[in-house]
């Protein structure tokens, strides 16, 4: 019971911290960006940088004995290392480039790992008013109704999502265009929409039937959607079929019917 109590404090505190942060997205959504560049198209604005300062302030005020690990300043200085210990593992703008550029597929992620499992996640798009809620073993919400993955079994009538990336030489471009290509001959179609986390919550809601991401940012892109999914009666792995890994940068998704049809497409894609 206890448990139970502590992982509700746990996800109140984090969608108010989730909100404060969506709050200042929104007003920032429709004003000019001062925008740096951390790589060739890898951006950050000083929104990203005053949200996670909030966020950050926020979850530590109520449990200032948890890690936290952020994109923006835990990650700037190197330190990503995963303990055990209670984690929140923050992205506090994903959708940077959607940002900047008015595309309103942008939001706040929040996950929290015990014993390096993420068992809280918060997922908030502020410009689309939509909260993506799980616990581990309490089920996934969307502004606090159930959601569930698809039910689609076919892959050939399956909506797949992936993301591009932020490397740009062709060594990577080549690998990546050509596993696009080769799924696109047995997928209804593909999408790019830019935040790794709300491609997470279009698969836990049915949107999305298929995703998957290599060499994206780190543990805050996927660490708030990965309890989500699981939470929504999906499954969430390495693309090669392996276990998932927080820490790897490389995710897929998908609903249980599709799982081992989706790694079989995605083995033959390489």
């Amino acid at each position: 019971m206890a448990e139970n109590d502590s992982h509700s404090q746990f996800l109140a505190i984090a969608v108010e911290a989730a909100k404060i942060a969506g709050d200042v997205i929104r007003k920032g959504f429709y004003q000019t960006k001062h925008v740096e560049h951390k790589g060739e198209v890898d951006l950050v604005t000083e929104t990203d940088k005053a949200c996670e300062d909030h966020i950050s302030n926020h979850l530590k005020e109520h449990f200032p004995h948890h890690k936290f690990i952020g994109e923006e300043t835990t990650a700037a200085c190197g330190v990503t290392e995963l303990t055990d210990e209670p984690t929140w593992i923050v992205d506090p703008l994903d959708g940077t480039t959607n940002f900047v550029h008015g595309f309103p597929f942008v939001c706040v992620s929040i996950g929290l790992t015990i014993g390096k499992v993420p068992t809280v996640g918060v997922v908030y798009n502020p410009i689309m008013d939509e909260l993506f809620t799980g616990v581990h073993r309490k089920g996934a919400f969307l502004n606090g109704n159930p959601i569930k993955v698809s039910s689609q079994s076919e892959l050939v009538k399956s909506l797949l999502v992936t993301e591009a990336g932020t490397q740009r030489d062709k060594l990577t471009l080549d690998a990546t265009t050509n596993r696009i290509n080769s799924l696109l001959f047995k997928v209804r179609s593909l999408r790019m929409c830019g935040s790794c986390a709300l491609d997470l919550c279009g698969v836990a809601c049915g949107r999305i039937d298929l995703f998957y991401e290599l060499g994206f940012g780190g543990p805050w892109d996927v660490a708030g959607g990965a309890v989500i999914v699981t939470e929504a009666g999906g499954v969430i792995f390495d693309p090669s079929g392996k276990e998932f890994d927080i820490t790897a940068q490389r995710v897929a998704a998908s609903n249980p019917l599709l799982k081992d049809k989706f790694v079989e497409a995605l083995r033959q894609s390489e």
